[in-house]
């Protein structure tokens, strides 16, 4: 039998065109004389398909051939061809089978052989075109398997293919990890798994990214959220989530108590969800990751966004980018996480925000208080070039063995305490300390924030100004 496949070639991987026919139910003796029945039209339950993945006398004969004979033989009485790499990892616990184009009778055929395996815990079956028909011969499998992680992404499953996984969800004692990404998932689809998930406690991941998820989609999930106790990653990215359905959808989030990591990127989040999402991380104490990467997220929206990273101390990762937001945002953001004593924050993606020299002032203090804060985020050259004067000066002193103290007392005669803004251009210039016009001015600014035309110096500003340089250093 392994002769007559040992040479089937890389280009042979693929799924030919076959007659769609399923196995028949009668002996093996009758498999050649009985004709296969055709497949099911779409739009049917799954039930009209010959799902038994049993021939009368399989039982017998799988226990005298191993696991590649077995799918060798099975791959003829599907008709379907043979995948060389599932040959080559039999026996492992990861099988990788993306891209394959398995098709529903390879699916069939895959079945047969993995349905009493206690070894295969991942089985990765991406864009193979199984549509409802091998998604139901895979949910018969599961029914006697073990495996923990299963990724159907890309499969043209549609509403049938949902309400036959969903099925399986209300059964299910092993999945806890489900990939379901761009199977054409509508709003009435959603409600089959959010039906089925309610109360759940196994699925920990559970993936329904680039589906068509809208208004009534986000309120089954919101209410889903509200009373499942085991979904702890859910990536929601690339639908259609906003208005009512987002809501919804926060609603749940409020008083979920498992979710760990929420992905809601290329969506439609503006003002009144990030309204709802801010409310909602008020109460949550559970979510460590939010991705909000590519919504409507304005300077406004970040806002009342805000109103819930103001209290919530859990939240250790949000991601911004690609939003309309500008640096006003961005400081907005910056201050509240700063102003949080108790705010886990320790990365934010604002990378494709431009900010302005007031930012990075800002997160250079914060940073001293908190060095593990990672803030990405975009600035102009002379944005960093202008931020790094104040080092720079402090360097220069440095190496001349001066404070700053002691250079503002060369120029305050009178001991006043105060020194013109001119008088300390014109004596950084006479002392050829390397900033240029750009970073002079901005080193007055930050000397003399109130525009006064005046510096007043004190023995406590200039500590601060040590300070800062001394985190700059470590740094």
């Amino acid at each position: 039998m392994m002769d007559q496949w040992e040479e089937i070639s890389e280009e042979e991987e693929e799924q030919q065109p076959s007659d769609q026919s399923v196995l028949p139910t009668g002996s093996q003796n009758q498999l050649e004389d009985e004709e296969k029945p055709t497949q099911a039209q779409e739009g049917n339950s799954g039930d009209e398909w010959d799902t038994d993945l049993e021939t009368d006398n399989a039982t017998n004969e799988k226990q005298c051939l191993s696991c590649a004979e077995l799918y060798l033989q099975a791959c003829l009485w599907t008709g379907s061809v043979p995948v060389s790499s599932f040959l080559r990892h039999l026996g492992e616990a990861s099988i990788n089978l993306n891209h394959y184009g398995v098709g529903p009778l390879g699916a069939k055929a895959l079945a047969i052989v993995l349905q009493n395996d206690i070894v295969v815990t991942n089985l990765e079956l991406e864009d193979n075109g199984l549509g409802a028909e091998g998604a139901c011969y895979l949910v018969e499998m599961l029914q006697t398997n073990s495996i923990q992680s299963l990724n159907l992404s890309n499969n043209q499953l549609q509403l049938e293919g949902a309400h036959i996984i969903s099925k399986m969800l209300l059964d299910n004692y092993y999945i806890k990890s489900l990939k379901l990404s761009g199977n054409d998932f509508d709003d009435s689809a959603v409600k089959y798994f959010a039906d089925a998930l309610k109360g759940d406690y196994v699925v920990k991941e559970l993936d329904l990214s680039h589906n068509r998820f809208c208004n009534t989609g986000g309120e089954h999930l919101g209410h889903m959220l509200a009373t499942n106790v085991g979904i702890e990653v859910l990536n929601l990215s690339w639908n259609h989530l906003r208005m009512g359905g987002a809501v919804a959808l926060s609603a749940g989030l409020k008083v979920n108590s498992t979710l760990k990591q929420l992905q809601l990127s290329w969506n439609g989040f503006g003002h009144i969800e990030a309204e709802s999402l801010g409310q909602a991380l008020k109460q949550n104490s559970t979510l460590v990751l939010l991705d909000l990467s590519s919504n409507r997220i304005d300077d406004q929206a970040v806002t009342l966004l805000c109103q819930g990273l103001a209290t919530n101390d859990t939240l250790r990762v949000l991601k911004l980018s690609h939003n309309p937001l500008t640096n006003i945002g961005a400081l907005t953001l910056l201050k509240t996480v700063t102003n949080n004593m108790k705010s886990a924050v320790e990365e934010i993606d604002i990378s494709t925000v431009f900010v302005c020299e007031a930012f990075v002032e800002l997160l250079e203090k914060a940073c001293q208080g908190r060095p593990a804060l990672d803030v990405r985020h975009s600035a102009m050259s002379s944005v960093t070039r202008n931020s790094s004067a104040l080092q720079i000066f402090q360097k220069f002193l440095e190496e001349r063995n001066e404070s700053t103290m002691d250079f503002f007392q060369a120029l305050d005669k009178e001991g006043t305490m105060k020194v013109s803004t001119a008088a300390f251009r014109k004596a950084v210039t006479a002392a050829n300390i390397p900033l240029d016009q750009r970073q002079l001015e901005w080193l007055i600014r930050t000397f003399d924030k109130k525009c006064t035309a005046t510096i007043i110096y004190s023995l406590l500003s200039c500590h601060r100004y040590r300070e800062v340089q001394h985190h700059q250093d470590e740094d």
